[in-house]
């Protein structure tokens, strides 16, 4: 039986290693139209690759059911991915937050492993290969290329990747295929991507990093709360907690809602707690520059642009920091307005929130509820995970799945 395997990304790498492992006489192809192979894997992490996360579970994705995560992620866990890549010959190691990295601090070498063990496995990897059209016949499927070249296959895998980072060749024409074959598709956004600020205090600010809790408010309605590193920049902000948060603006606002981003600079901080520490400072550093005692919590060049934004003079001493100059600072540390203009667009963001639908596809399988022979990996799919490796784990899992599922299809 011919498996064609539209796309040779993550995802359509492990689901070809997988079926050709399962089954060795499987006839596996991967038709990618990106000029290389796995441009995606040698960008990602800071080029690299943040193979996977410590722990994951279905509680690090956003999108369609969790329980149909659950489900894929426990077939082929984090734990698994590992060890198939340390038996590839790419040992891994940790980092904050439970990522996985190479040993070799390369993306390359997570590419070149998958790449030779596809060699070895006898299967087809053709780049510059652009699919047009997947039609289903009685007997399989035809497959298009843009090329002129007709392909027949009795199974195809759609693991074209969404709309994020379209220079390495995710142009969302994935949800095109699947559209024709009988899928539907949650509208798209960009996620995991950097956020744009409104004004100029910002600017200042660029190359700042420290922890922050963002809070998005829908409609006036406290709707997320995410804690993790900050980063300004130029454009407004970065970093693992503002990339996380950017699907959440951008799904609210696709859905045409009011969505109102807030910064505390202090996280796990109250009102009360953090005015309880400036009173006790005051107490015991009467003489200090406010400046020089926010400085000991925050980057100095956030407590001064704060302080000035409180409207409180910056020669202020602890001893003469009036009451309501103190409640006005300690409410500008706790609840900033971030006002979000827009995210950086798929051009930055690192996936794609969105897709083909989970309860279309069969979750032990990966195959097609709508069309029979078909099976859907990766990004294609309606979920995203948060910064951290996680949604290189779903690539492995949703191969792992389908790899094995296609496998025990040609055996019988």
């Amino acid at each position: 039986m011919r498996v064609l395997i539209i796309g040779a990304g993550a995802a359509g790498l492990a689901t070809a290693i997988f079926a050709a492992r399962a089954a060795p006489d499987l006839e596996v192809r991967c038709l990618d139209g990106a000029s290389k192979i796995g441009a995606k894997i040698l960008v990602s992490g800071g080029s690299r690759c943040n193979v996977t996360n410590r722990i994951v579970t279905e509680r690090d994705f956003w999108g369609g059911s969790q329980r149909v995560v659950r489900h894929v992620l426990r077939a082929f866990p984090a734990d698994r991915a590992a060890a198939f890549f340390e038996a590839l010959g790419v040992p891994l190691h940790e980092e904050e937050d439970g990522k996985l990295f190479p040993d070799t601090n390369r993306s390359r070498t997570v590419l070149d492993a998958l790449l030779a063990e596809a060699r070895r496995l006898n299967v087809s990897i053709e780049a510059g290969r652009r699919v047009q059209s997947v039609s289903r016949e009685q007997d399989g499927f035809v497959v298009e290329t843009a090329d002129g070249e007709s392909h027949n296959a009795g199974v195809v895998v759609l693991a074209t990747g969404g709309r994020s980072l379209p220079k390495t060749g995710s142009d969302g024409f994935g949800y095109e295929l699947g559209r024709k074959l009988g899928h539907g598709c949650v509208d798209t956004t960009p996620a995991l991507a950097p956020l744009v600020l409104e004004g100029d205090r910002h600017a200042a600010l660029s190359g700042v990093s420290h922890d922050a809790l963002l809070t998005l408010r829908v409609d006036g309605t406290i709707a997320t709360r995410l804690e993790g590193a900050l980063l300004w920049t130029h454009f407004g902000v970065s970093g693992p907690v503002a990339l996380n948060m950017s699907r959440h603006w951008h799904r609210a606002r696709l859905s045409g809602q009011t969505a109102d981003v807030r910064l505390s600079l202090c996280p796990g901080e109250t009102f009360e707690s953090l005015e309880n520490w400036l009173l006790s400072q005051e107490r015991a550093r009467p003489k200090a520059l406010v400046s020089t005692v926010l400085a000991t919590r925050i980057p100095a060049s956030l407590a001064d642009a704060w302080i000035v934004a409180s409207g409180i003079d910056q020669g202020t001493t602890m001893a003469h920091l009036a009451k309501d100059d103190r409640r006005r600072l300690l409410h500008a540390l706790l609840d900033t307005p971030l006002p979000v203009a827009d995210s950086r667009g798929y051009a930055y963001a690192e996936v794609t929130s969105g897709g083909i639908p989970l309860d279309e596809i069969e979750p032990a399988t990966m195959q097609s509820r709508v069309c029979p022979g078909l099976f859907l990996v990766g990004e294609i799919l309606d979920v995203d995970g948060r910064l951290g490796g996680f949604n290189f784990q779903w690539a492995w899992s949703s191969g792992w799945i389908a790899g094995h599922a296609i496998a025990k299809a040609a055996r019988a």
